[in-house]
């Protein structure tokens, strides 16, 4: 059975374009839309992403919506725990093909990690 695990230096993540990301307001509050949106940089990536080491910058501090946590996906899209981790790879692996292709090494990488 695959469980979800982030991978380092992925950044998959961290392409934040709104285009991308339809709905955003179905699940953000009011001030987490407008921070989100004030996250978007260049190209569409989160302006606290690393390009050079591939890392977020505010990894620590990082928003709610930035965090794969039980309560957190339960409050913004309903998914209960044991849901987590399968919803979790089906969102990981959507946002790294639409980022980096669905034959990147970092797909290859995360479906590695996650036992695919």
């Amino acid at each position: 059975m695959a469980t979800w695990r982030c991978v380092q230096q992925c950044g998959a993540c961290c392409h934040l374009d709104p285009s991308d990301r339809p709905g955003l307001e179905l699940y953000l509050s009011p001030p987490e839309l407008e921070l989100y949106l004030s996250m978007v940089g260049e190209g569409g990536w989160c302006i606290n992403f690393d390009h050079a080491t591939r890392k977020c910058k505010i990894y620590a501090d990082r928003p709610r919506f930035c965090r794969v946590e039980p309560e957190i996906f339960h409050d913004m899209y309903g998914i209960e725990g044991e849901d987590l981790s399968d919803f979790a790879i089906d969102c990981c692996r959507e946002q790294i093909e639409g980022v980096y292709g669905d034959r990147s090494l970092e797909m290859l990488r995360f479906d590695q990690e996650v036992g695919i």
